[in-house]
C-alpha cells in the first residue's frame, strides 16, 4: 500500500501524511486544548512540532507501510483540509490469523461532532476491503467510556478482558478486547483462503 489510497465520508478525506501536509499537522497540534482525560493529548512544544520532526514521521510511516505491520490515515475536513484526527491499523498478523488491531483518535478540538464514527467506518473500510483483513480488534482501557462508546456502536462485540497487555504511561495497562469480523458486517472475506489454509500435520 502506497501514499495513493484515500478514503471519503461524508465529511472527510483519510488517506496518510504527505510533506505539504505539515503546516497543517503543526496548526492542529499547536491549536489543542489542555488534555481532558488520561487518553487525551495536550498542545505540543514548537520543538515537537519542528519540519525536521515531521519528515521523521513520514519516514518512519513509509517504513511501517512498506513492512506491512502498521498503515496511519490522518483525517482532513473536507470544507477546509483542517486535521482533525487520525486512524490506524497496527500490529497486522497474517498467515491463518488476517488481524489487526485498530487505533482511532479526534483530535479535542473536535469532540462532540461525530467524526469518530466516520474515521473510524473508513479504517474499517481500509482493513476489510484494501488489506483483506478478516478481523479487526480495539484494544480500550476499561475506564475509557468514550471509546468503549464508539466502539460499540459501530457494532464491535465485547470479547473480554487482558490483564496487563498494553505497556502505557511506564506500566503495564488492562484493556478490554472489542472486535468485528468482516462477515459482522455483512462482507464475504476478500482474501485467498487456500493461500492461508494450513494442515496440522
Amino acid at each position: 500500500m502506497d501514499n495513493s489510497i484515500e478514503k471519503r465520508t461524508k465529511r472527510l478525506i483519510m488517506r496518510p501524511y504527505r510533506a505539504e501536509d505539515y503546516e497543517t499537522w503543526r496548526e492542529a497540534y499547536l491549536g489543542l486544548s489542555p488534555a481532558r482525560n488520561e487518553w487525551d493529548l495536550s498542545p505540543r512544544s514548537l520543538t515537537e512540532l519542528s519540519r525536521s520532526h515531521f519528515r521523521k514521521l513520514l519516514a518512519l510511516q513509509r517504513d511501517q507501510r512498506r513492512r506491512g505491520d502498521f498503515y496511519d490515515f490522518a483525517a482532513f475536513r473536507k470544507s477546509d483540509g483542517k486535521l482533525v484526527g487520525m486512524v490506524a491499523l497496527m500490529d497486522l498478523s497474517r498467515g491463518v490469523f488476517q488481524n489487526a488491531y485498530l487505533g482511532y483518535r479526534v483530535l479535542n478540538s473536535w469532540w462532540g461532532q461525530g467524526f469518530g464514527k466516520e474515521m473510524v467506518s473508513a479504517g474499517l473500510a481500509v482493513g476489510f476491503s484494501d488489506l483483506r483483513l478478516h478481523r479487526i480488534e480495539a484494544g480500550i482501557a476499561p475506564t475509557n467510556r468514550r471509546s468503549i462508546f464508539l466502539a460499540r456502536s459501530m457494532g464491535f462485540r465485547k470479547e473480554g478482558l487482558k490483564k496487563r497487555a498494553l505497556f502505557l504511561n511506564g506500566e503495564w495497562k488492562d484493556i478490554v478486547v472489542y472486535a468485528l469480523t468482516c462477515e459482522d458486517i455483512g462482507m464475504k472475506y476478500r482474501g485467498d483462503l487456500a493461500k492461508i489454509s494450513v494442515r496440522i500435520r
